[in-house]
């Protein structure tokens, strides 16, 4: 693995370089100052790295909130009325500059359910492949962040092709994949670190994940019945408070439901796709009246079963969560995952520890 020396301000020039063969998209204040968030980058702007995460999760990046499919006219005198069009799109190449290990880590989990065998999503699928990751390492964790028991972690490289790692003065650079190679070229990073630099980053590695006070246990799941989780009783009490607001599944970035909509407005229409929540009674109503998860109890237990339990058994490839923290630190009730997650994997009311 390459490692690279770049000072801030080659950084920046290198950045600059890359705004003009790419769309930059990078953390930013909003007006209020009080979040960051994932905007696209102007020329000679440069990503605000004083956080440490973003209010939403950049899922939309590659997975807009909403998105046209199709076009469609009902004029009859259009040779091609009542026929569904799709809407061309040839996604720009991008760079997202400064994303977290953990938010890099969750398009591999969803891209588990985009790119399968059977069904391949060509709308999420041509943005990824048209997206380059340069990480940002998290040098101090949040008090709500436990990535590192999630299968991610402050460092983690996972879906990652650059991770940039702060030091004084500039950062170590991490070259993980073609991509990242010529990204690195493109914006004329060419200083090689010294012998040493790996051993650096793998110190500060450590230093960073002892700082992370929270954590999860998931070592049961696996082994555990649907049916022996599916009706212990405390889900009364984990969805006693819950609003069903869908803050959670919204800011989440392993979250990927939706629902696909026509809109008509005289003789136009168009298909669109929008985000969807398990947490909103519509979202399993079926035509003829008849709701499965018509009580707030069953919409609040089958987000933690998919997310902890479903998607662990189906793709063994450990839990539908990344440990970013963001639904800990904005569910208006405090619905706490880490709690839930203990709860399912002893099936016991456990403490969570924190900072």
């Amino acid at each position: 693995m390459k490692v690279l020396k770049i000072t801030k301000e080659d950084l920046a020039k290198g950045l600059d370089t890359l705004n003009k063969s790419f769309r930059l998209i990078g953390p930013v204040k909003d007006k209020d100052e009080e979040f960051h968030n994932f905007e696209e980058l102007g020329q000679g702007e440069l990503p605000d790295f004083n956080f440490r995460n973003t209010r939403l999760s950049p899922k939309s990046i590659v997975y807009p909130q909403s998105e046209k499919m199709f076009e469609y006219t009902l004029d009859s005198n259009d040779p091609e009325h009542d026929i569904l069009i799709e809407v061309k799109k040839e996604p720009s190449p991008q760079v997202v500059v400064g994303i977290r290990p953990c938010d890099a880590k969750a398009f591999s989990l969803v891209k588990l359910n985009f790119d399968t065998p059977e069904y391949k999503d060509p709308y999420w699928l041509r943005r990824f492949e048209a997206t380059t990751l340069l990480g940002l390492a998290c040098h101090n964790p949040c008090s709500s962040c436990f990535c590192a028991s999630a299968g991610s972690g402050p460092f983690n490289t996972e879906s990652l092709d650059m991770l940039l790692v702060e030091e004084q003065g500039g950062y170590l650079a991490q070259v993980l994949t073609k991509k990242g190679e010529e990204l690195a070229h493109t914006a004329g990073w060419t200083d090689e670190a010294g012998s040493d630099a790996q051993k650096q980053i793998d110190t500060m590695k450590e230093a960073a994940e002892k700082r992370i006070k929270s954590q999860i246990s998931t070592d049961n799941l696996k082994n555990k019945l649907d049916m022996e989780i599916y009706e212990e009783p405390y889900w009364e009490d984990v969805s006693f408070s819950c609003i069903n607001c869908g803050t959670c599944t919204y800011l989440c970035p392993t979250c990927w439901c939706f629902d696909v909509q026509d809109e008509t407005c005289g003789n136009c229409g168009i298909r669109m796709r929008n985000w969807d929540s398990c947490m909103y009674p519509l979202f399993s109503l079926h035509g003829s009246g008849h709701n499965p998860r018509g009580e707030k109890l069953h919409r609040v237990r089958q987000r933690f079963m998919h997310k902890l339990k479903y998607y662990v058994d189906k793709y063994d490839s450990g839990i539908q969560c990344v440990g970013c923290g963001r639904c800990v630190n904005h569910c208006p009730v405090n619905i706490d995952i880490r709690r839930v997650c203990e709860l399912m994997n002893r099936s016991e009311v456990c403490p969570v520890t924190t900072e």
